[in-house]
């Protein structure tokens, strides 16, 4: 088992920056690749970007790309999102996940454990 707890979320002007953080406890958090993905209102859960575990490549949707970047400290079991440039489109509960699987999964199936989410508002 594996628990994940997000923090970080609220308000922000567009343009601005934001850093969110996802700590996890349990069972080793080296071995599992994390992701990070979003859900705005009335729409489904989008995924955003992604580290695997071990070579600690990522992977990013083409909406954050240039503007995301997911990084792991596995001494700390926190992986992070750093957020700059941000749009108003932004705007979701932002949601980090755990998988055993190699890679870089897209797919919020390919996710076994989830935290409970951080809202991220961007104002215009």
């Amino acid at each position: 088992q594996v628990q994940l707890v997000e923090s970080g979320g609220g308000l922000v002007q567009a343009g601005g920056s934001r850093r969110l953080s996802c700590a996890a406890s349990g069972r080793a958090f080296s071995t599992y690749a994390m992701g990070w993905f979003r859900q705005a209102p009335g729409m489904e859960r989008e995924f955003a970007a992604a580290v695997a575990w071990g070579s600690g490549i990522t992977y990013y949707a083409d909406s954050v790309k240039g503007r995301f970047t997911i990084f792991r400290d596995n001494a700390r079991s926190t992986v992070y999102l750093e957020m700059n440039n941000l749009k108003p489109e932004d705007t979701a509960v932002y949601y980090c996940a755990a998988t055993p699987r190699l890679g870089t999964p897209l797919r919020p199936r390919e996710y076994d454990y989830w935290g409970q989410g951080t809202q991220v508002t961007v104002s215009s």
